[in-house]
């Protein structure tokens, strides 16, 4: 082989392993998406069906403890103070002053005129709030 071949498999070696790095960084941090495994060790035919509670009360009891979980930060993935929202400026300065809201009847009607004084729906004529 002459030099400059010798130097251009070189260039393609040492190409060719930075490829590899950077597959494998990408490959390590694909797998961190998400988190760590909830189910480390689970069959992977079987882990569909574990994660959606595998028939158990529909997987209730799998979402309550991943709540506590998340809730105590047991996983350490979370940062209340950094994760909150910022405050709203605008709703701190407003000076709006909110009352309640009117109370309508409601315009039900409890007779039907067709019917005659023997209406079976017909009622008392009050709102039902009072």
């Amino acid at each position: 082989m002459t030099e400059s071949t010798e130097d251009a498999e070189a260039a393609r070696r040492a190409a060719s392993a930075r490829v590899e790095e950077e597959e494998t960084a990408a490959a390590a941090e694909a797998a961190a998406i998400g988190g760590p495994d909830p189910m480390p060790g689970a069959d992977p035919a079987e882990r569909a069906v574990a994660e959606g509670g595998g028939g158990e009360a529909e997987g209730f009891e799998q979402a309550e403890d991943a709540l506590i979980r998340h809730a105590s930060h047991e996983d350490n993935l979370s940062d209340p103070a950094a994760d909150a929202f910022t405050p709203e400026a605008e709703s701190d300065r407003s000076t709006a002053v909110y009352g309640e809201a009117d109370e309508v009847d409601p315009s039900e009607v409890t007779s039907d005129p067709s019917q005659g004084p023997d209406d079976p729906g017909q009622g008392p004529g009050l709102a039902p709030d009072r």
